[in-house]
C-alpha cells in the first residue's frame, strides 16, 4: 500500500466518524500531587475588565505553576537513574548540567498515535477496583489480555487498570500514603517489557505498587521500565470511562509538549474508537 493511499483509508475512516474517550484527570488547584513533585496551582491574573479596549472588548488570562510530573503525564527516559546511569548508558550527572538534561530530555519523547490496549485488572478478578498496596503481577496482566482478547505488542502502549482513580477527588486516599497504592510488580513490568511497549500507564500516582506507610521510598518498576528498557511510563490516568465503556484496544493518542531538558510532561491521552 502507498503512502497516498494509506492516507487516503485513514482519512476515509475518520470520515465514517469517530469519538474519544478521555483517559486523562483533569487539572485544578488542590488536585492530588505525588509528595515527590509540586503542586498544581492556576489563577487569573488578568480579568475582564481589569483594562476594556476602546471598542468594548476585555480579555482574561491565568498563571500556571506546576510540575513536569503533576496530574496525567509521561515520564521521559532522564527522569530516573540508577547508579548514576540513565538509559543506554547515559552518564545522568553529565548529562544534567546546566539545569537541563542534554539526553532524554522530554522533547524527545515521541508523539504517540498507535494501538492501545486496556488491561482491566479488577475486571479480569470481578471486583470493582484492587485493594491498597496489592500488586499487579504478570499473570495479572496476563490475565487481563485475555479477558480483552487483545495482548499488547511492540510498539503499542499498555493501559493497566486498578480503579484507583474512583479514589481521585479524595487527595488524602487516593494519595494512600498511610494504606498503600495498588501498582504493577517487577514482575509485571519486566512482562510488559517483553512485549517491547513504547509506553505503560496506569490510573495511580507512580504506577508501581506502593506498600503502606512506605511512600516512594524505592521504585524498582521506574528502573526496569525506564532505565533498563526505555519505555515511557504514564501516570495518574482516568481509565474508568473506557472500562465502563468495555474498551479493549483502540486507537491511542497521546502527544507530550516539548519541553526541552525535561524530565516529564503533561498529556491529555484519549482513545479514538468508532462513533
Amino acid at each position: 500500500m502507498t503512502t497516498a493511499t494509506s492516507t487516503r483509508a485513514l482519512i476515509d475512516a475518520v470520515a465514517a466518524g469517530t469519538r474519544t474517550v478521555e483517559l486523562g484527570q483533569p487539572l485544578f488547584t488542590g488536585m492530588p500531587t505525588s509528595p515527590n513533585h509540586p503542586g498544581f496551582r492556576m489563577t487569573l491574573i488578568r480579568r475582564h475588565g481589569d483594562a476594556v479596549r476602546p471598542d468594548g472588548g476585555s480579555a482574561s488570562n491565568e498563571i500556571l505553576v506546576t510540575g513536569g510530573h503533576v496530574g496525567t503525564h509521561v515520564d521521559a527516559l532522564s527522569h530516573v537513574s540508577h547508579d548514576g546511569l540513565l538509559h543506554g548508558g547515559v552518564d545522568a550527572e553529565a548529562a544534567q548540567r546546566g539545569g537541563r538534561h542534554t539526553e532524554h530530555g522530554a522533547e524527545r519523547i515521541p508523539p504517540m498515535i498507535t494501538r492501545g490496549v486496556l488491561l482491566d485488572v479488577p475486571g479480569a478478578r470481578g471486583v470493582t477496583a484492587l485493594d491498597p498496596g496489592e500488586g499487579v503481577t504478570a499473570d495479572d496482566l496476563a490475565a487481563a489480555a485475555e479477558r480483552a482478547g487483545a495482548e499488547p505488542g511492540p510498539g503499542d502502549v499498555a493501559l493497566v487498570r486498578t480503579g484507583w482513580a474512583q479514589r481521585f477527588d479524595d487527595a488524602a486516599s487516593y494519595l494512600g500514603h498511610d494504606t498503600g497504592v495498588p501498582g504493577v510488580t517487577e514482575d509485571g513490568a519486566r512482562w510488559l517489557a517483553e512485549r517491547r511497549v513504547v509506553a505503560a500507564g496506569a490510573d495511580t500516582t507512580a504506577f508501581e505498587r506502593i506498600p503502606p506507610g512506605d511512600g516512594h521510598r524505592v521504585l524498582p518498576v521506574h528502573r526496569i521500565l525506564l532505565v533498563e528498557h526505555g519505555i515511557h511510563i504514564i501516570e495518574h490516568m482516568a481509565l474508568e470511562e473506557a472500562a465502563e465503556q468495555g474498551l479493549t484496544e483502540f486507537l491511542f493518542v497521546l502527544t507530550p509538549l516539548r519541553i526541552v531538558g525535561g524530565t516529564g510532561s503533561p498529556v491529555r491521552p484519549v482513545a479514538v474508537v468508532g462513533a
